[in-house]
């Protein structure tokens, strides 16, 4: 299992000390960082910045959201950083949730799947630079021939030639079908919320999108990058006050009552009843019940807390599950002695 730094989202400003981090991670031999997004900073602009200082690990987007962008200009950001990376991009890119897709971006969120499976389609096709790119789909149009169009579009090709053809292209998904989707049409998943206790339950939907006509890959050549929160001490359950804020957020104010993705997630894991609890506590304004009603254990799900020797033994099951890439967060000191632990 490989190891990556995720340098998180942003709040009022750069995340302090990340120039140090992504230096150590670097020195320590993490195979990759990677960068957010969500209705602050763009992901693209500090994964180049800051992958200048770096001459080895891969830079990866976690996630570009599909709203921001049309499907060219993805590719066209693609294109750029993976030569200016000498062919270390990742491209990640996810669908967000209604709230932010068409409250802050202004688009419509119907038939997530489906739009993705176009947007990624197009981009593959723009980055191959096999021809000009013409496409015809229910949500993208190139050339665009809807309500207002001028009749005078064309279809054009990349004057930029790509330094790889087939640059890597990893789905953020928390869903049984959007996970499916990933394993069809992508080359990695980026998972979230990940639970390594419920590993044959994410196998079962990668398999789904394997199975299908025209899969891209197998089990055995696909990557699976899985966020984690680190918190080492002494103290499990202090450690897992870190943790208690991060779900009572997904679960409660990340999305409507009746359309939350994330607290999907911890349904499927059978945590349905103290879903109930925390989503409606956080609904209701009491953000600080909410948060004091995720239990340890539903931190313990996804999230490596406690003494050194109880995340070394609790690393275990993240080694033996479907995840090949472990992202974590911390100090260059913790980034170090967990690479240490992990071996």
């Amino acid at each position: 299992m490989k190891l990556g730094l995720n340098t998180g989202y942003w709040s009022a400003g750069p995340p302090s000390g990340v120039t140090e981090r992504i230096a150590a991670a670097e020195r320590i031999g993490f195979d990759s960082i990677w960068t957010a997004e969500a209705y602050g900073s763009d992901c693209f602009t500090p994964l180049s910045w800051w992958g200048a200082a770096t001459e080895r690990v891969r830079l990866g987007t976690s996630i570009t959201q599909m709203a921001a962008r049309t499907p060219a200009a993805t590719a066209m950001a693609a294109l750029t950083l993976d030569h200016l990376s000498g062919g270390r991009f990742v491209l990640g890119v996810g669908a967000s949730g209604p709230q932010v897709v068409e409250g802050w971006y202004g688009r419509p969120y119907s038939r997530p799947l489906a739009r993705t499976r176009e947007y990624v389609d197009i981009v593959r096709q723009v980055v191959d630079r096999a021809g000009p790119v013409a496409y015809d789909g229910e949500f993208y149009q190139l050339p665009y021939h809807g309500d207002g169009s001028t009749g005078l579009g064309k279809a054009l090709k990349s004057t930029v030639h790509p330094l790889r053809s087939d640059i890597p292209i990893y789905l953020g998904a928390e869903g049984p079908k959007n996970v499916a989707l990933a394993a069809e049409i992508c080359d990695g998943w980026l998972a979230w919320l990940f639970s390594p206790r419920h590993d044959a339950m994410y196998r079962g939907f990668l398999s789904e999108g394997f199975g299908r006509p025209g899969a891209r890959r197998s089990l055995d050549d696909f990557e699976v990058v899985a966020s984690t929160v680190l918190v080492p001490g002494d103290d499990v359950d202090a450690c897992a006050d870190f943790v208690r804020p991060v779900i009572s957020l997904y679960v409660g104010g990340m999305g409507a009552k009746g359309a939350n993705f994330h607290r999907a997630v911890f349904d499927r894991m059978g945590y349905e009843a103290q879903c109930d609890t925390i989503q409606d506590l956080y609904l209701s304004g009491d953000k600080a019940a909410a948060t004091a009603a995720v239990t340890t254990q539903m931190c313990e799900e996804i999230a490596l807390i406690g003494p050194w020797a109880k995340i070394a033994e609790d690393l275990e099951a993240w080694r033996s599950s479907v995840v090949t890439t472990l992202l974590i967060s911390g100090d260059p000191a913790t980034l170090e002695r967990f690479a240490d632990l992990a071996g």
